[in-house]
């Protein structure tokens, strides 16, 4: 049987396909003979209790100058799909809610979603390392400008970042007696109006934030340490960060086999942890990334680890 898969995601024509992990599992289905239809958020829409789509058919190569095709539209039921990945980029936003609750519609109908859209909605990328105090820095969530204000105080330095964005967008560097730290709190809470994390500054980033792969359950045993530029806290490839391939530490295996328990009773497939030192920071399950580097790094294939997965659950 040929298996369907639908991916929602950003303009294709727009990634970067050395780097874009979504690319990644297009290219490995394609390989398995799996029919593979794009959509986009606009493209989905819900009528006579069905959730449905805009959806075109999707050929891939692993070519920089021309990665893909579109051919066959048609407009379908998002159930008519075996599986479906949900790869669109944060901001998570209500706008990407209401793309969840249509995602759980063609979930009940039996299609795969990957990930579960309950647990997107549930599991902020941020809050969500909350779960797991045992394996987190210091952390505070708050929109009280004196409560974060404390905070950073208290520990001296500290990184406040939104519950929402990706990439390292907005994350501040903020110390106490900083000129600018009212600033960056009123800014981050919007006077108040919206909450905020601040985490204590882990001086190891200087050796790179270290994104680990869980598939299924199963900490990939590599990292991809994405080490800040000059002058730099962020290790953000998408903000300059260098990206080198490590082995997971003792610590790094310990963190995994915390979390990943959890995750797989919230049925996510596919995470992205992010590990500074010996602390973990964030739990990333909307689009994690670094499976191309990692792939390259080592001779490795996640994305067949993933569909393997996606293969498994389809069968039973």
């Amino acid at each position: 049987m040929t298996i369907s898969l639908g991916v929602v995601m950003d303009p294709i024509a727009s990634i970067t396909i050395k780097k874009d992990s979504t690319f990644a599992m297009l290219l490995e289905s394609q390989r398995r003979g799996w029919e593979i239809w794009y959509m986009q958020q606009a493209d989905l829409f819900l009528a006579e209790n069905r959730a449905s789509a805009k959806m075109q058919r999707l050929a891939v190569q692993d070519n920089p100058e021309n990665w893909f095709t579109l051919t066959q539209s048609r407009t379908a039921p998002l159930d008519a799909l075996d599986v479906i990945l949900m790869r669109k980029d944060p901001p998570f936003d209500m706008e990407y809610i209401y793309t969840t609750y249509l995602l759980e519609y063609a979930e009940k109908l039996g299609c795969l979603v990957v990930n579960s859209p309950a647990s997107l909605r549930d599991c902020n990328e941020k809050l969500f390392t909350s779960w797991f105090p045992q394996c987190c820095p210091e952390t505070l969530v708050s929109r009280n400008h004196e409560q974060v204000l404390s905070f950073v105080n208290k520990y001296q330095d500290a990184i406040i970042k939104p519950l929402a964005g990706m990439g390292g967008t907005s994350i501040f560097r903020a110390q106490a007696g900083d000129p600018n730290l009212n600033v960056i709190i009123e800014t981050l809470t919007d006077n108040g109006k919206r909450f905020t994390m601040a985490q204590r500054f882990i001086p190891e980033i200087s050796k790179g934030d270290k994104r680990i792969l869980i598939v299924d359950g199963e900490a990939i045993p590599f990292a991809l340490a994405r080490i800040p530029k000059p002058g730099e806290n962020r290790g953000n490839l998408a903000v300059g960060g260098k990206g080198v391939g490590i082995p997971l530490s003792e610590r790094d295996h310990w963190i995994a086999d915390q979390v990943a328990p959890l995750l797989k009773r919230k049925s996510i497939l596919f995470a992205g942890l992010d590990v500074i030192g010996d602390y973990l920071t964030e739990i990333n399950i909307t689009s994690p990334t670094c499976i191309r580097e990692l792939d390259a790094q080592f001779n490795l294939n996640i994305s067949a680890q993933l569909l393997d997965s996606i293969e498994q659950k389809l069968r039973r």
